[in-house]
């Protein structure tokens, strides 16, 4: 039998669809007209961030097939140990902040060098929950609603990203 949370997830969904319809209906909506009306707007918004999406992944892969991330990691351990942040995880913070799903290959190499439970596993699992892919979110936020002007976005996403990694670092590292 499932736990009780495991019960209630699996239903949340279609119940949150049926209250979608049931309030269209009750507002006398033309539900189907609406829905495609969504898809068209959903694709066009895929097509205009398309270009950036593939760029930001290149520069991802360039990021990984050129050694810096080696070249960083190396040139940041003296730091790194000094405040006790293991510098194996130094490429994967990097890359998390322009791709989640790269950071997650990252994540998967160190979960099959250190293991899953290991102080360093750990901490890089904390480390991807919390934590944003910065650069990704905000080119494709800002660039789907015309925001030219960020102001402090990049500094107050930057400073949380250095408290989550460092957070996680704590919780990690101090764990068993």
């Amino acid at each position: 039998m499932d736990n009780p949370l495991v019960f209630f997830s699996k239903g949340l969904i279609p119940v949150i669809l049926l209250i979608v319809i049931l309030s269209g209906l009750t507002a006398r909506r033309n539900l189907y007209e609406d829905f495609t009306e969504g898809a068209k707007d959903g694709i066009r918004t895929a097509v205009k961030i398309l270009p950036t999406l593939a760029g930001l992944m290149i520069g991802v892969g360039i990021l990984r097939a050129s050694g810096f991330l080696d070249f960083l990691t190396d040139g940041l351990s003296f730091l790194t140990e000094k405040i006790g942040f293991p510098s194996q995880l130094v490429p994967m913070v990097v890359v998390k902040m322009f791709s989640s799903s790269a950071a997650t290959g990252l994540l998967l190499d160190v979960y099959s060098q250190y293991g899953t439970d290991s102080r360093i596993g750990t901490t890089a699992s904390l480390i991807m929950s919390s934590t944003e892919t910065i650069f990704y979110t905000m080119s494709i936020y800002f660039m789907s609603v015309k925001i030219k002007k960020t102001r402090w976005t990049l500094a107050g996403a930057l400073t949380a990203s250095l408290a989550g990694v460092a957070a996680s670092t704590w919780l990690g590292m101090a764990g068993g």
